[in-house]
């Protein structure tokens, strides 16, 4: 279950506490897990954050499952989307994979058994998962490797530590650092020269300061 941590997830759901049992089976095991009530929000959300992972119901308001499914596909065709039902319609399931989507679960269904199948499906998306930061940089999330131009970057261990604590987007301060790669007390002058290294091998961009909170991740929007 360690892969879903680099996961997003979006769960599409107009039944509320549907929508937050998902959410409450599932969340826990994801780096990102966001809710919609119905297929335009859906369809908002999705651009917003782009999700490794969709998961709808098919009787949704406003754009149906598989009408979202059409759209977001039109968008990225390689998309993995798991489509929820009430009803075992053979038209319906017909149409799901008409447009590509290649699981069906109906309800009522176990969450472990959905869990299970988006465990099995994970390091296939994350072979095809890359994080692009500044500076033409690359983090490839299949062999945790980091990237300039194709170019595989050498990181020391505390390096490779560091960065993969930023990976989570998250700022991390100048006292977290220190706990992370040392276990003595360390100065203020000793994190500065890591820093100052660790930027040599990469950028000043890639690596951005927050006025007095810490240090994170400078991730390319476009």
């Amino acid at each position: 279950m360690l892969s879903l941590k680099k996961l997003s997830l979006l769960i599409v759901e107009d039944e509320k506490n549907l929508a937050k049992l998902l959410k409450d089976a599932l969340s826990d095991f994801f780096q990102k897990t966001s809710v919609a009530y119905d297929g335009e929000e859906g369809l908002i959300f999705y651009e917003a954050f782009t999700p490794d992972i969709v998961i709808t119901d098919i009787m949704i308001p406003k754009l149906t499952g598989l009408e979202m499914a059409k759209k977001i596909k039109e968008i990225n065709p390689n998309q993995h989307i798991i489509i929820l039902s009430a009803y075992s319609d053979t038209q319906k399931l017909l149409n799901a994979i008409d447009v590509g989507v290649v699981k069906y679960f109906i309800k009522p269904f176990d969450p472990d058994e959905l869990l299970e199948y988006i465990s099995s499906i994970s390091q296939k998306i994350l072979k095809s998962k890359v994080l692009k930061l500044q500076d033409g940089f690359t983090y490839s999330y299949h062999d945790k490797k980091l990237y300039k131009n194709d170019t595989i970057i050498k990181l020391t261990k505390k390096e490779t530590i560091f960065l993969n604590s930023l990976l989570d987007g998250k700022i991390l301060s100048k006292q977290k650092i220190k706990e992370l790669l040392w276990d003595d007390e360390v100065s203020d002058e000793r994190l500065r020269t890591f820093i100052k290294r660790f930027r040599e091998k990469t950028s000043k961009n890639f690596l951005q300061n927050i006025s007095s909170q810490g240090y994170i991740l400078g991730v390319n929007k476009s």
